[in-house]
């Protein structure tokens, strides 16, 4: 351990500090599930904690949309800005690295390190762009099961995530029942509805229709850049809630703006969009988002196995799902048909919605309520 990492764990007592990320690679071929194949794929991780000697204590995070695998701890010293869940993972908090082996991996068809559309295809030497295969959750959940087992992962004691996050859970809890322990969903759906499907649709086609989109053969380097930026501010709004907009900004103009009858930048919301918008295409690749937000819409549990209670037949888990009365996206009806639904299927199941105003995005901020049900239930 050098200075700066001594140093780094003295000032932030509890915190994970400094991560690495781990790369894993499968050389076989991988059948999604539209059938379509490819030659082999990567998976970019991270883990926190220690795998227990029987390999039980695992703690699997799973993203949403737009996250990654970095959800606890910082880069460098340099860099501070912690993983997104930072407030939750770590030495004595509600999933405790000293209890848990806490692994986050960044799903198939994303852009952080794991195999998508911008990765470079063996066969030919570019990019896959639109030639990559269509991917869905369920396709998601079984990429990570090989990475699972080649970490000699013999159980989950739990699997934990929001949104798409929650997607993938349940989809965990069903694939793999003799595999997955406990489970929290929280702020999900069984099934992508028709507004959240159309927020996806004018998403995609603000950057479709982005002259540098080039049918999605961009230069990375350029990329369809506007159409991306919009397609994240009008997603960023479905994430919050009036409530929380209008305390956060109400109708507050920019510092220093006097202007007036313009369309340039005058009030404080518009400029948090803007930055939302810029800062995402930094980050994101636009035919990641293409093909992560289809894989939301072809989520739907009931059309795949049935019904609800025929895809949770099979559930070994106890499950605690979680809604936000201020999540417009995913709202508590849909969280709770969840809870009813395992239920109704003799499943240790309980639901919970948590009375908070922060809208779809509640789930990643500070909430002592929401630690203590989590801590609670991984330790019950």
């Amino acid at each position: 351990m050098n200075v700066g990492e001594a140093q780094l764990e003295q000032e932030e007592v509890g915190e994970i500090g400094l991560v690495t990320p781990e790369d894993f690679h499968w050389s076989e071929p991988f059948i999604f599930e539209s059938g379509q194949t490819i030659p082999e794929f990567d998976l970019r991780y991270e883990t926190y904690g220690h795998l227990n000697s029987d390999g039980t204590n695992t703690i699997l995070i799973s993203h949403a949309l737009t996250g990654d695998h970095h959800c606890a701890g910082v880069h460098s010293i340099k860099d501070r800005k912690s993983g997104w869940w930072n407030n939750i993972i770590g030495p004595g908090k509600p999933i405790d690295t000293n209890k848990y082996f806490v692994i986050c991996i960044n799903t198939l068809g994303s852009c952080s390190g794991s195999t998508g559309p911008e990765s470079i295809n063996p066969e030919t030497g570019k990019s896959y762009a639109l030639t990559f295969p269509f991917v869905t959750i369920r396709d998601m959940v079984r990429a990570q099961k090989i990475l699972l087992d080649h970490l000699g992962i013999n159980k989950l004691h739990a699997v934990i995530g929001g949104s798409m996050g929650g997607m993938q859970v349940l989809q965990w809890a069903i694939e793999y029942p003799e595999f997955v322990e406990r489970i929290i969903p929280m702020a999900t759906t069984s099934r992508q509805n028709s507004q959240a499907i159309a927020f996806n649709e004018v998403g995609r086609q603000a950057i479709m229709q982005d002259p540098e989109w080039f049918e999605g053969n961009y230069d990375v380097d350029k990329g369809p850049n506007v159409g991306l930026a919009i397609a994240r501010m009008m997603a960023h709004i479905t994430y919050l809630s009036d409530t929380g907009m209008d305390r956060k900004f109400g109708r507050r103009r920019q510092a220093g703006s006097d202007s007036q009858y313009s369309f340039d930048i005058e009030f404080e919301v518009e400029s948090y969009l803007r930055y939302q918008g810029e800062s995402f295409t930094n980050r994101f690749d636009a035919n990641a988002y293409l093909y992560l937000t289809r894989a939301l819409d072809y989520f739907d549990l009931a059309g795949s196995y049935g019904s609800l209670d025929k895809a949770f037949a099979n559930l070994k888990c106890r499950a605690l799902v979680i809604g936000f009365t201020s999540d417009w996206l995913f709202p508590p009806k849909q969280n709770r048909e969840i809870a009813l639904a395992m239920l109704r299927q003799g499943i240790n199941a309980s639901y919970t919605q948590l009375d908070m105003d922060l809208g779809h995005d509640s789930f990643l901020v500070e909430s002592p309520e929401l630690y203590q049900l989590v801590e609670g239930f991984l330790s019950r």
